[in-house]
């Protein structure tokens, strides 16, 4: 996303028109030019505007172009969220949040996060395709609109949410040519025209052809779906014998159907039409890919579907499929309407519980191949392939646990995603599932041991110690009654880091020495047993014993880099920069926090972000950059807000923390350093981890923060930079003396400072962020 930044009233940083989501546009949206109108003019008075109508009609596409229209009205941002992909109500706000790029790993009620994200924010938030999730869509949007008054919704569903306030918009088909005149170029004829052009070069709407063109658009009631379903066919199928087959499968369907909605019969026709002229094997492969959530691999459909690459072809070149770039080629995607389709023609063949079982052990699969890939040099892609199929896992993971005789494959599926939850930035979530499928059984075994480790790991970092304890006193209970010692080993490790955090070195030692032993007896080598490693280091670290902190540490990053692993071997570089940083050694502290600061980026590990751009901040304020030291402390404010209790809640951990703190405010004065903590605060994600790595276009941005001086008062500022006393600036800018002893103070005034050593400071910070 492109950074173009600017400075709201209140101090905080905003970005401008880029801000928000929305997919680019690649088609021209014709004949809505009224539509876009009188939506805009509705979320002018109204807060909550739902687009309604029958299922291709043009909703999202409506939808996305009046929000982009909308952009430079909403300073923090336009965003699109996605809501087909889910199964399940209970994720519609983790999916909101995720859209809104809102990391939030704590325990907290996700719905909270979310409020608070939104309540003092301009956004547009568009909603798409609620009609599946219709009564956890209106009470969201129910409560949100009631705490958030700079929030617009702008809502596409079949239905209407029915909540207070609410607007509605029927989106209607496109105008068609009165069959009683002479044909007219009207807005479904332009679409027919332009799609057809796509796939058969040099076609063009001409007196010989319109008719024709009018009477198929007539027949397809002018829904923008059916209309290009029907002229991609234009590939095949000569004009008139694309006519004559609508013409009849129309006729087959009056005359077998009674009842319903005309225009959703046309739809329903246009779409049985096109899936008729389809090969069996292509109808065979349309049924089955329904089952997938999102988009899916080429590996998926052949695993699922036994769907081979031809077919595939063939469905995407008569516009069934979309396909789509992914990490390990192409991806192909279902529009919803063809989906629910597919689905309604699988469930009515008595197929869709043993294609839902194929599909869920194909992501059973892909989650144990990443299990097993994790610890290696394939880490980077398992992270980027796991999150494109996110959606798919999560469907895989909600049928095990509807399905009766699913609940082990969904302990089992639950607990082999660790590496997922943990790794890359999917902490609630996971705690999310963790929770549910715990409370789904009591009995004891295995897979249950596993998931409860795992969730005590995440309870652990998101600061939840009570019930971190819980899960692993229980999981160490079974594996000494079921000689587990493999479950045994880990749940000791999270245990002593449970210990760790609640600042109980002594108990934490002991257990890692325990977890240890049984991690060498049983021969294994992953990313938890470095991460053993690496937490004694932080004991060793925090007993001030720098020297067996860094031979722990060392060790595990080179042992982890030999393996190729990226994730541990980043914390195990953290706390060498932590030695470091005690050794005064800012310089070495300062490029170790940097490397780990930008592996973690990359993984969207978000306690390893937040403590790389923490020892950033510390550095900063060791070296005298003090507002670069504040502005680094707010920005790790805000996503500590998003992954528990800032620095756990430890005393260990917080100690570096507060000595920053006092120091900075030292040489800035609680005033000025209040301003660049909420100038830290006020960044993304991107932006925080960006401003801490020094990339050029957000540093530049925070350069441009206009001077709260005058240009008289800067010359001034600058002056006293340089050491020059009152006397000495007036002889410079022949000026009084009195005239520069009151620039002086109203320099100190307005900047909150009480010395000129301050100005200095703030003085030298914007020239080094100038560059």
């Amino acid at each position: 996303m492109r950074v173009a930044t600017i400075w709201c009233r209140r101090g905080c940083l905003v970005t401008s028109d880029q801000v928000g989501n929305l997919p680019a546009s690649t088609t021209v949206l014709l004949g809505r030019k009224a539509d876009l109108a009188e939506v805009r003019r509705l979320l002018a008075k109204a807060r909550l505007v739902t687009l309604t109508g029958v299922g291709g009609v043009g909703k999202t596409r409506l939808a996305l172009h009046t929000a982009a229209d909308l952009r430079r009205a909403f300073g923090d941002g336009v965003w699109f969220v996605e809501l087909a992909p889910i199964v399940d109500g209970g994720l519609l706000v983790h999916t909101v949040l995720e859209a809104l790029g809102v990391h939030d790993d704590t325990g907290r009620d996700q719905s909270a996060v979310l409020v608070e994200h939104l309540r003092d924010r301009r956004v547009l938030v568009v909603l798409d395709g609620c009609e599946h999730v219709l009564d956890a869509a209106a009470e969201l949007a129910d409560r949100l609109l009631r705490v958030a008054p700079g929030l617009r919704l702008l809502v596409t569903s079949r239905e209407r949410l029915d909540v207070e306030g609410e607007h509605l918009w029927q989106v209607a088909p496109l105008a068609l040519p009165d069959p009683d005149r002479p044909v007219r170029r009207t807005a479904a004829l332009e679409l027919f025209a332009d799609r057809a052009a796509a796939v058969v070069p040099g076609f063009a709407l001409t007196g010989d052809n319109q008719q024709v063109v009018a009477e198929i658009c007539r027949l397809l009631g002018g829904i923008p779906l059916a209309i290009e379903l029907a002229a991609v066919r234009l590939r095949l199928l000569p004009l008139e014998h694309l006519r004559a087959g609508l013409d009849d499968t129309y006729r087959l369907l009056a005359a077998g159907r009674r009842g319903g909605l005309p225009r959703h019969q046309t739809l329903r026709a246009a779409v049985e039409w096109s899936f008729a002229l389809c090969t069996e094997e292509e109808q065979d492969l349309w049924r089955r890919v329904s089952v997938f959530a999102g988009s899916f691999g080429l590996d998926a459909a052949q695993d699922v579907c036994g769907g081979a690459l031809e077919v595939l072809g063939g469905l995407v070149d008569k516009s069934v499929l979309i396909g789509e770039r992914g990490v390990d080629g192409v991806r192909f995607r279902l529009l919803e309407p063809l989906r629910q389709f597919g689905r309604d023609r699988l469930r009515a063949l008595g197929e869709e519980e043993s294609l839902r079982r194929k599909h869920r052990d194909h992501f059973v699969a892909l989650a144990e191949r990443g299990e097993r890939e994790w610890f290696g040099p394939e880490q980077g892609r398992v992270q980027e392939r796991t999150r494109q199929d996110h959606a798919n896992l999560r469907a895989a993971v909600d049928h095990c646990l509807a399905d009766p005789d699913g609940y082990d494959v969904g302990l089992h599926l639950v607990g082999t995603l660790w590496f997922y939850w943990i790794g890359c930035g999917a902490l609630g979530e996971g705690r999310r599932w963790v929770d549910r499928v715990l409370a789904l059984g009591t009995g004891p075994g295995p897979l249950r041991a596993k998931v409860l480790w795992v969730g005590g790991y995440l309870a652990t970092v998101q600061g939840d110690l009570t019930a971190a304890v819980g899960m692993l006193e229980e999981c160490r209970g079974y594996a000494r009654k079921a000689g587990d010692r493999g479950a045994l080993a880990y749940a000791t490790h999270r245990l002593a880091c449970t210990m760790l955090v609640g600042d109980d070195l002594d108990r934490a030692g002991e257990l890692f020495d325990e977890a240890w032993g049984l991690y060498r007896a049983l021969g294994l080598l992953d990313s938890n047993v470095l991460m053993a490693r690496v937490e004694l280091g932080i004991v060793a670290l925090f007993r001030e014993d720098l020297d067996l902190a860094g031979e722990l540490c060392a060790g595990a990053k080179a042992e982890g880099e030999q393996h190729g692993e990226q994730w541990s071997s980043a914390y195990a570089t953290w706390v060498l920069a932590m030695c470091a940083f005690a050794r005064g050694e800012w310089d070495e502290s300062e490029a170790l926090a940097r490397e780990s600061l930008g592996v973690k980026r990359a993984f969207d590990d978000l306690l390893g972000v937040v403590l790389g751009i923490e020892v950033l901040a510390w550095n900063a304020a060791a070296r005298g950059c003090a507002d670069r030291a504040a502005t680094l402390l707010g920005a790790a404010h805000r996503l500590w807000q998003s992954v528990g209790y800032p620095l756990f809640g430890s005393r260990y951990f917080g100690a570096p923390h507060g000595e920053c703190e006092r120091a900075v405010i030292g040489v800035l004065g609680e005033k000025a350093f209040g301003v660049a903590l909420r100038r830290g605060m006020a960044f993304g994600l991107a932006e925080a981890v960006g401003f801490a790595l020094g990339e050029a276009a957000v540093v530049a941005a925070v350069a441009e923060v206009p001077s709260p001086l005058t240009r008289r008062e800067g010359e001034v500022a600058d002056l006293v930079a340089g050491g020059l006393s009152n006397k000495d600036i007036a002889v410079r800018l022949v000026i009084a003396v009195r005239t520069a002893e009151g620039h002086v103070e109203r320099i100190l005034q307005k900047l909150g400072f009480s010395s000129r050593t301050q100005i200095a400071a703030w003085v030298a910070e914007r020239q080094r962020a100038a560059g």
